[in-house]
């Protein structure tokens, strides 16, 4: 009797999860979703039509909550929360701002918060906020109330280095890029613009400034040694290895290895393209990776694409090679820029990469920039793009 064989199928793979893009904008905050394949995209939103929303961010701890800031143009500066990935909102109770300054002195009021990062993972609920102008808040709450954190803000020293409030970068200079170690809590850094990169081994108690190795602008007699006259657009610790550090910078792209100098990394990208941008984005497995999106830095800082002709750069040594990534984006006449805050990565494999322009456009990548699709048009301008899932 012939015996029939039984018919045997592959084990079935578990579907990859989907990717939320997080997109902050002038007018609104929207979210992009993808399939599993990341190939076909769907915006929902607009949340805060007309307010500016300058940072959304979606806490991993739990996997549902979200904050947003927001400006609300006459109402001010405020903070909304959501606990069901964006369905329903609501405005917190107290949104970081300074203490109120005693009669007869001059205060410092919070134009609006620009940075928000959740807390160590060992710490649900605690969140940490940089604002402009330079301050440095936390919540222990879930970002329902904040409260300064540490002694920086009205620390003499700190306020000489935040400069006036008039200074710096447009909207007012900014206290941003705030880390906290994986391996440790009470292990922290930010970065100022203008004010350099500080950090802290004590959770805020001491801090430290690291701007050794940090170039200032030429032909202004700027002193290297001053933390006011160093300008890091964005400061990013490796997922892989919290010993190295990167910047993209005003003044180039850096690397800085447990407690070294910095090293301007930037000086082997193309002359004719320069190593001055905003946004850098680390690979989540790999602390040689990196990749950032340089922007005119000429004499006139224009704030483009230089020649119109838009492409990150990738570097898989460590900075000592760059290579060029354009394929799919124009070719010419690309006349936008990237916010710090508006590229980033996803933890998949390979990674996708994001950026949000100036122009309202979302551009995407399944293959770790080698190929590039335009995913959403006609968006406000884009001040903040995190990947979420």
């Amino acid at each position: 009797m012939a015996i029939k064989k039984r018919k045997t199928t592959a084990a079935r793979q578990p579907a990859a999860r989907p990717v939320a893009l997080l997109i902050a904008t002038r007018k609104g905050a929207f979210i992009l979703k993808s399939d599993g394949a990341r190939r076909t995209w769907r915006t929902t939103g607009p949340f805060f039509l007309g307010q500016i929303v300058h940072h959304m961010v979606l806490d991993p701890r739990d996997g549902r909550t979200l904050l947003a800031s927001t400006s609300t143009g006459h109402l001010g500066p405020t903070m909304m929360k959501s606990m069901d990935h964006g369905r329903t909102w609501k405005e917190v109770a107290k949104p970081p701002a300074f203490p109120k300054a005693p009669e007869g002195e001059q205060g410092r009021s919070v134009n609006h918060t620009f940075w928000l990062a959740p807390g160590h993972a060992s710490e649900p609920g605690v969140w940490f906020a940089g604002t402009a102008p330079q301050g440095l808040f936390r919540s222990a709450d879930g970002g329902n109330s904040w409260e300064p954190y540490s002694s920086i803000n009205d620390d003499p020293q700190y306020r000489k280095w935040m400069g006036s409030e008039k200074d710096g970068t447009p909207d007012g200079p900014k206290l941003h890029s705030i880390i906290i170690d994986p391996r440790d809590s009470k292990h922290m850094l930010f970065g100022m613009s203008g004010g350099g990169v500080h950090e802290t081994f004590d959770g805020g108690k001491s801090w430290q400034v690291i701007i050794e190795g940090m170039d200032v602008v030429e032909g202004f007699n700027f002193d290297p040694k001053d933390p006011s006259f160093h300008d890091p657009h964005c400061v990013r610790m490796c997922p892989s290895n919290p010993d190295r550090l990167y910047q993209q910078n005003h003044c180039g792209i850096y690397r800085r290895d447990g407690k070294g100098a910095w090293v301007r990394i930037g000086r082997s990208m193309p002359k004719q393209v320069g190593d001055i941008g905003f946004p850098l984005v680390l690979h989540p497995r790999d602390d040689n990776t990196a990749w950032v999106f340089p922007m005119d830095g000429t004499q006139v800082w224009p704030r483009v694409s230089p020649d119109g002709k838009p492409a990150a750069y990738v570097t898989k040594n460590g900075g000592k090679t760059w290579q060029r990534q354009d394929k799919g984006l124009p070719r010419a006449q690309g006349w936008f820029t990237v916010k710090r805050q508006a590229m980033c990565g996803d933890a998949r494999d390979p990674v996708g990469l994001y950026f949000g322009t100036t122009g309202g456009e979302v551009w995407a990548s399944r293959n770790e920039g080698t190929q590039w699709t335009c995913v959403a048009r006609h968006l406000p301008e884009i001040y903040a793009l995190e990947a979420a899932g």
